[in-house]
Protein backbone atom coordinates (compact mmCIF):
# COMPACT_ATOMS: atom_id res chain seq x y z
CA UNK A 1 0.00 0.00 0.00
CA UNK A 2 1.12 3.54 -1.15
CA UNK A 3 0.65 6.68 1.22
CA UNK A 4 1.29 10.06 -0.84
CA UNK A 5 0.92 13.27 1.11
CA UNK A 6 -1.02 16.06 -0.47
CA UNK A 7 1.20 19.06 0.94
CA UNK A 8 -0.89 22.51 0.34
CA UNK A 9 -0.04 25.89 1.70
CA UNK A 10 -2.51 27.12 4.67
CA UNK A 11 -6.06 26.00 3.45
CA UNK A 12 -8.89 29.17 4.35
CA UNK A 13 -12.35 29.70 3.62
CA UNK A 14 -13.37 28.89 0.45
CA UNK A 15 -9.99 27.84 -1.00
CA UNK A 16 -10.41 25.09 -3.36
CA UNK A 17 -9.16 21.93 -1.78
CA UNK A 18 -9.84 19.38 -5.10
CA UNK A 19 -7.37 21.37 -7.03
CA UNK A 20 -4.07 20.39 -4.84
CA UNK A 21 -5.54 16.59 -5.21
CA UNK A 22 -6.85 16.43 -8.30
CA UNK A 23 -3.77 16.37 -10.34
CA UNK A 24 -1.78 13.18 -8.16
CA UNK A 25 -4.89 11.06 -8.89
CA UNK A 26 -5.36 7.89 -10.29
CA UNK A 27 -8.30 5.47 -10.80
CA UNK A 28 -9.09 3.40 -7.72
CA UNK A 29 -7.70 5.69 -5.11
CA UNK A 30 -8.98 6.58 -1.97
CA UNK A 31 -8.68 9.99 -0.74
CA UNK A 32 -8.57 10.40 3.47
CA UNK A 33 -8.85 14.28 3.86
CA UNK A 34 -9.15 16.44 7.30
CA UNK A 35 -12.39 17.06 8.72
CA UNK A 36 -10.85 19.70 9.93
CA UNK A 37 -9.16 21.15 6.28
CA UNK A 38 -13.23 20.35 5.20
CA UNK A 39 -14.65 22.51 7.68
CA UNK A 40 -12.53 25.37 7.22
CA UNK A 41 -12.77 25.68 3.24
CA UNK A 42 -16.59 25.22 4.14
CA UNK A 43 -16.37 28.18 6.11
CA UNK A 44 -17.66 26.48 9.29
CA UNK A 45 -15.25 28.19 11.96
CA UNK A 46 -15.84 30.29 15.11
CA UNK A 47 -14.36 33.90 16.26
CA UNK A 48 -14.48 33.18 19.50
CA UNK A 49 -14.17 36.65 20.63
CA UNK A 50 -17.84 36.90 19.37
CA UNK A 51 -19.13 34.22 21.99
CA UNK A 52 -20.68 35.22 25.63
CA UNK A 53 -20.00 32.65 27.63
CA UNK A 54 -22.98 31.06 30.04
CA UNK A 55 -22.24 30.34 33.18
CA UNK A 56 -22.34 26.67 32.50
CA UNK A 57 -19.39 27.12 30.44
CA UNK A 58 -17.45 29.34 32.68
CA UNK A 59 -18.11 26.21 35.32
CA UNK A 60 -16.71 23.85 33.02
CA UNK A 61 -13.79 25.90 32.23
CA UNK A 62 -12.79 26.16 35.64
CA UNK A 63 -12.43 22.44 35.25
CA UNK A 64 -10.75 21.50 32.24
CA UNK A 65 -8.79 25.22 31.74
CA UNK A 66 -9.96 25.75 28.38
CA UNK A 67 -11.36 29.48 27.98
CA UNK A 68 -15.23 29.71 28.65
CA UNK A 69 -15.77 31.30 25.30
CA UNK A 70 -14.57 27.71 24.16
CA UNK A 71 -16.46 25.99 26.14
CA UNK A 72 -19.41 27.84 25.22
CA UNK A 73 -18.61 26.51 21.53
CA UNK A 74 -18.37 23.06 22.73
CA UNK A 75 -21.79 23.74 24.35
CA UNK A 76 -23.61 24.79 20.95
CA UNK A 77 -21.78 21.87 19.56
CA UNK A 78 -22.92 19.25 21.52
CA UNK A 79 -26.51 20.73 21.21
CA UNK A 80 -25.92 20.99 16.99
CA UNK A 81 -25.12 17.13 17.21
CA UNK A 82 -27.82 15.88 19.81
CA UNK A 83 -25.17 14.92 22.58
CA UNK A 84 -24.31 15.30 25.97
CA UNK A 85 -20.96 15.67 28.11
CA UNK A 86 -19.83 12.64 29.93
CA UNK A 87 -16.66 13.76 31.75
CA UNK A 88 -14.12 16.07 32.12
CA UNK A 89 -10.19 15.85 32.05
CA UNK A 90 -7.46 18.45 31.83
CA UNK A 91 -7.77 20.44 28.64
CA UNK A 92 -11.19 18.63 27.40
CA UNK A 93 -14.53 18.04 27.71
CA UNK A 94 -15.16 14.54 27.18
CA UNK A 95 -18.39 14.45 24.90
CA UNK A 96 -20.68 11.76 23.70
CA UNK A 97 -22.72 12.88 20.11
CA UNK A 98 -25.55 11.03 18.23
CA UNK A 99 -25.18 13.60 14.82
CA UNK A 100 -28.47 13.88 12.77
CA UNK A 101 -28.10 10.52 10.38
CA UNK A 102 -25.37 8.41 12.42
CA UNK A 103 -25.90 4.36 13.52
CA UNK A 104 -25.32 4.89 17.64
CA UNK A 105 -23.28 7.59 19.43
CA UNK A 106 -19.55 8.79 19.21
CA UNK A 107 -17.23 9.53 22.00
CA UNK A 108 -14.52 12.22 21.43
CA UNK A 109 -13.17 15.34 22.91
CA UNK A 110 -14.77 18.82 23.11
CA UNK A 111 -17.61 17.65 20.50
CA UNK A 112 -15.04 17.83 17.97
CA UNK A 113 -13.95 21.66 18.45
CA UNK A 114 -10.39 22.52 18.39
CA UNK A 115 -8.07 25.49 18.49
CA UNK A 116 -5.18 23.89 16.70
CA UNK A 117 -4.46 24.75 13.53
CA UNK A 118 -7.12 27.77 13.00
CA UNK A 119 -6.24 31.32 13.33
CA UNK A 120 -5.47 32.50 16.97
CA UNK A 121 -8.80 33.68 18.72
CA UNK A 122 -10.99 31.12 16.03
CA UNK A 123 -12.43 27.24 16.68
CA UNK A 124 -13.21 25.13 13.78
CA UNK A 125 -14.97 21.96 14.60
CA UNK A 126 -16.38 18.89 11.78
CA UNK A 127 -17.86 19.95 8.71
CA UNK A 128 -21.92 20.84 8.98
CA UNK A 129 -23.06 17.49 7.37
CA UNK A 130 -19.85 15.54 7.03
CA UNK A 131 -21.99 12.97 4.42
CA UNK A 132 -22.82 15.86 2.30
CA UNK A 133 -19.02 17.20 1.91
CA UNK A 134 -17.41 13.46 1.21
CA UNK A 135 -20.33 12.83 -1.26
CA UNK A 136 -19.36 16.06 -3.07
CA UNK A 137 -15.54 16.01 -2.73
CA UNK A 138 -15.92 12.59 -4.39
CA UNK A 139 -18.10 13.70 -7.00
CA UNK A 140 -15.71 16.38 -7.93
CA UNK A 141 -12.63 14.45 -7.81
CA UNK A 142 -14.18 11.98 -10.59
CA UNK A 143 -15.48 14.68 -12.52
CA UNK A 144 -12.09 16.91 -11.88
CA UNK A 145 -10.98 20.05 -13.83
CA UNK A 146 -7.59 20.53 -13.47
CA UNK A 147 -8.19 23.86 -14.38
CA UNK A 148 -10.56 24.72 -11.63
CA UNK A 149 -9.88 28.28 -10.41
CA UNK A 150 -8.44 29.04 -7.70
CA UNK A 151 -10.34 30.14 -4.51
CA UNK A 152 -13.59 27.58 -5.58
CA UNK A 153 -15.04 25.85 -2.89
CA UNK A 154 -15.50 21.61 -3.10
CA UNK A 155 -19.14 23.14 -3.24
CA UNK A 156 -18.31 25.09 -5.95
CA UNK A 157 -16.43 23.21 -8.00
CA UNK A 158 -18.73 20.40 -7.89
CA UNK A 159 -21.51 23.32 -9.13
CA UNK A 160 -18.85 23.71 -12.62
CA UNK A 161 -17.49 20.11 -13.03
CA UNK A 162 -19.79 19.62 -14.99
CA UNK A 163 -17.95 22.02 -17.91
CA UNK A 164 -15.17 21.79 -19.43
CA UNK A 165 -14.18 18.11 -17.67
CA UNK A 166 -10.19 18.01 -18.06
CA UNK A 167 -10.23 13.99 -16.62
CA UNK A 168 -12.58 11.39 -15.55
CA UNK A 169 -11.70 8.90 -12.90
CA UNK A 170 -14.51 6.53 -12.21
CA UNK A 171 -13.69 4.76 -8.88
CA UNK A 172 -12.43 6.94 -5.81
CA UNK A 173 -13.01 6.61 -2.60
CA UNK A 174 -12.85 9.83 0.19
CA UNK A 175 -12.57 9.87 3.62
CA UNK A 176 -13.35 12.14 5.97
CA UNK A 177 -11.12 11.71 9.43
CA UNK A 178 -10.22 13.48 12.63
CA UNK A 179 -7.59 12.61 15.17
CA UNK A 180 -8.57 10.53 18.67
CA UNK A 181 -7.17 9.44 21.56
CA UNK A 182 -7.92 5.59 23.22
CA UNK A 183 -8.55 4.23 26.19
CA UNK A 184 -5.89 3.59 28.38
CA UNK A 185 -3.43 4.32 25.77
CA UNK A 186 -1.15 7.27 24.84
CA UNK A 187 -0.72 9.19 21.67
CA UNK A 188 -2.91 10.61 19.01
CA UNK A 189 -4.38 8.33 16.66
CA UNK A 190 -7.04 8.61 13.50
CA UNK A 191 -10.56 7.76 13.36
CA UNK A 192 -13.09 8.04 9.72
CA UNK A 193 -15.88 10.57 10.48
CA UNK A 194 -17.89 9.66 7.17
CA UNK A 195 -17.08 8.26 3.83
CA UNK A 196 -18.07 8.43 0.24
CA UNK A 197 -17.35 5.15 -2.18
CA UNK A 198 -16.19 2.71 0.61
CA UNK A 199 -17.64 0.12 2.88
CA UNK A 200 -16.61 1.79 6.24
CA UNK A 201 -16.39 -1.69 7.87
CA UNK A 202 -15.87 -4.98 7.17
CA UNK A 203 -18.09 -7.82 8.77
CA UNK A 204 -16.14 -10.90 9.58
CA UNK A 205 -18.35 -13.02 11.28
CA UNK A 206 -18.51 -16.58 10.33
CA UNK A 207 -15.10 -16.96 8.30
CA UNK A 208 -12.43 -19.28 9.54
CA UNK A 209 -9.27 -18.65 12.07
CA UNK A 210 -5.45 -19.73 10.91
CA UNK A 211 -7.33 -22.97 12.87
CA UNK A 212 -10.84 -23.26 11.75
CA UNK A 213 -12.66 -21.58 14.20
CA UNK A 214 -15.07 -19.40 13.25
CA UNK A 215 -15.17 -15.66 13.70
CA UNK A 216 -18.43 -14.37 15.91
CA UNK A 217 -18.36 -10.83 16.29
CA UNK A 218 -14.93 -9.64 14.31
CA UNK A 219 -15.55 -6.51 12.60
CA UNK A 220 -12.56 -4.75 10.56
CA UNK A 221 -12.62 -0.89 11.10
CA UNK A 222 -11.66 -0.67 7.63
CA UNK A 223 -12.18 3.34 7.37
CA UNK A 224 -10.54 3.35 11.00
CA UNK A 225 -7.81 1.60 9.86
CA UNK A 226 -6.69 3.60 6.86
CA UNK A 227 -7.58 6.55 8.21
CA UNK A 228 -4.77 5.78 11.20
CA UNK A 229 -2.53 4.88 8.53
CA UNK A 230 -2.69 8.28 6.40
CA UNK A 231 -3.07 10.06 10.27
CA UNK A 232 0.97 9.43 9.90
CA UNK A 233 1.70 11.89 7.15
CA UNK A 234 -0.87 14.16 7.93
CA UNK A 235 0.17 14.65 11.60
CA UNK A 236 -1.41 17.39 13.99
CA UNK A 237 1.27 19.85 13.92
CA UNK A 238 2.78 22.32 11.16
CA UNK A 239 2.88 19.96 8.39
CA UNK A 240 0.83 21.06 5.84
CA UNK A 241 -0.61 17.39 4.92
CA UNK A 242 -4.64 17.72 4.94
CA UNK A 243 -5.17 14.86 2.71
CA UNK A 244 -3.15 11.60 1.91
CA UNK A 245 -3.87 9.43 -1.10
CA UNK A 246 -3.76 5.54 -0.70
CA UNK A 247 -2.88 3.53 -3.62
CA UNK A 248 -2.49 -0.17 -4.47
CA UNK A 249 -4.85 -0.67 -0.75
CA UNK A 250 -5.97 -4.09 -2.56
CA UNK A 251 -9.45 -3.11 -0.74
CA UNK A 252 -12.42 -2.98 -3.42
CA UNK A 253 -14.26 0.05 -3.42
CA UNK A 254 -17.74 0.56 -3.02
CA UNK A 255 -20.86 3.26 -3.64
CA UNK A 256 -21.19 3.69 -0.08
CA UNK A 257 -22.08 7.40 1.18
CA UNK A 258 -22.64 8.04 5.11
CA UNK A 259 -21.28 8.46 8.43
CA UNK A 260 -19.49 5.85 9.50
CA UNK A 261 -21.58 3.73 12.10
CA UNK A 262 -20.83 4.39 16.05
CA UNK A 263 -21.89 2.27 19.35
CA UNK A 264 -24.75 3.15 22.00
CA UNK A 265 -23.61 3.21 25.11
CA UNK A 266 -24.75 -0.06 25.95
CA UNK A 267 -23.69 -1.94 23.53
CA UNK A 268 -20.27 -0.70 23.58
CA UNK A 269 -17.42 -3.07 25.11
CA UNK A 270 -15.98 -0.59 27.27
CA UNK A 271 -19.45 0.64 28.70
CA UNK A 272 -19.31 0.70 32.92
CA UNK A 273 -15.69 0.70 33.03
CA UNK A 274 -14.80 4.18 33.58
Amino acid sequence: MELIAVKTEIIRSGENICKAITNQLTDNDIVVISSKAIATSEGRVTNLKKITPSNIAKNYSEKCGRSPEFCETVLNEIEFRNGKVVGVCPGAMFTSLKPNGMNGEILCANAGMDESNIEKGYAVGWPEDPVRSASVLRHALRHARTDAPDGASSARVLSTAQHDIKTEIPNIAVIISDSCCRPRRWGVTAFALAVAGIDPLDDQAGKKDLFGRELRITKEATADQIATAANILMGNADQCVPAVIVRDHGIELSEYEGWVSGVSAGEDLFNGIF
